[in-house]
């Protein structure tokens, strides 16, 4: 599918059961919303959480945030009626939890063949075997549109330790990071559970930008503000970008593979990022005018 330009630098997580929660999140900055139906709900709570969640979906309060519901796994007892539900619901996608292979992406798939144009097909990178299949499940087409990655529950199956640096993580975020990028999806990076320490976050998402995501999921409002900060193209970027951009569209410099600019030689892959930079930058911009 054709992914639009649109930012994903803050895409927090708010718990399905919690209604004043996801209320208070329509008027949060942050850049998207995933409404969670598995791991933030207790078993008891899931059908209440499913009703609640598609009921707000629907009178759509998140102005122009991306909503995403995330649904129990397929392989659970509420996971059907979670996508019925969801597809019905219609948010910009449905986020599949625990995918292992390309399989669970065409299963997925044929969930969503009834859903509206406009609804995505989000997976979770959480397990072992996603991170080995990593390039299979991005090549997964249909509505597949985002990798997002599950970093406490990769810690967890690999039975290893949380450190400040992500030292045990790295293969596993460049690898879905590269897969993803193959196919043209978007990657959002995994969330950081310290919420007190402002300092360690700013730092991981600092490194989350320089491994390649789009953004980063977060799990409390305090986090938007730093996360939009590091994931939006700084305003010496924005300007660079757009003096490459017009550099190339001189007449003398039509059809040229590499160019000077300000005593540095700039090449099409240059030209190329910076339309990304653009792109990305008006796309905040609209996001956030009245």
């Amino acid at each position: 599918m054709v992914l639009p330009v649109r930012p994903r630098r803050s895409v927090l997580y708010m718990p399905g059961s919690n209604a004043r929660a996801m209320e208070k999140a329509a008027a949060l900055p942050a850049d998207a919303v995933i409404l969670d139906l598995e791991d933030a709900v207790a078993p008891e709570a899931k059908e209440a959480a499913r009703t609640q969640v598609c009921a707000i979906v629907k009178t759509k309060p998140f102005d122009k945030r991306e909503v995403v519901i995330r649904i129990n796994g397929l392989d659970t007892p509420w996971g059907h009626d979670d996508m019925d539900a969801a597809v019905a619901a219609a948010p910009d996608a449905i986020l599949v939890p625990k995918v292992n292979d390309g399989s669970d992406v065409a299963h997925a798939n044929q969930h969503l063949a009834q859903a509206a144009p406009s609804v995505a097909l989000w997976v979770m990178m959480e397990t072992p075997g996603a991170i080995f299949h990593a390039e299979e499940i991005a090549s997964g087409g249909g509505r597949l549109a985002c990798f997002v990655m599950g970093t406490n529950d990769l810690i967890k199956e690999m039975r290893g330790q949380p450190t400040p640096g992500r030292e045990g993580l790295m293969a596993a975020l460049s690898l879905s990071v590269l897969a993803a990028r193959s196919h043209g999806l978007v990657a959002l990076d995994g969330v950081y559970n310290e919420i007190a320490d402002a300092k360690g976050f700013e730092a991981i998402c600092i490194q989350g930008r320089a491994i390649g995501f789009d953004g980063k999921t977060l799990i409390h409002p305090s986090q938007i503000d730093a996360c939009n900060r590091v994931f939006s193209p700084a305003p010496d970027e924005i300007a660079r970008a757009r003096a490459i951009l017009t550099a190339f569209s001189l007449p003398e410099n039509k059809g040229k593979g590499a160019i000077s600019l300000d005593g540095r030689m700039v090449e099409l892959l240059h030209a190329e990022i910076a339309r990304q930079t653009v792109a990305l930058a008006d796309a905040i911009q609209e996001m956030h005018s009245s």
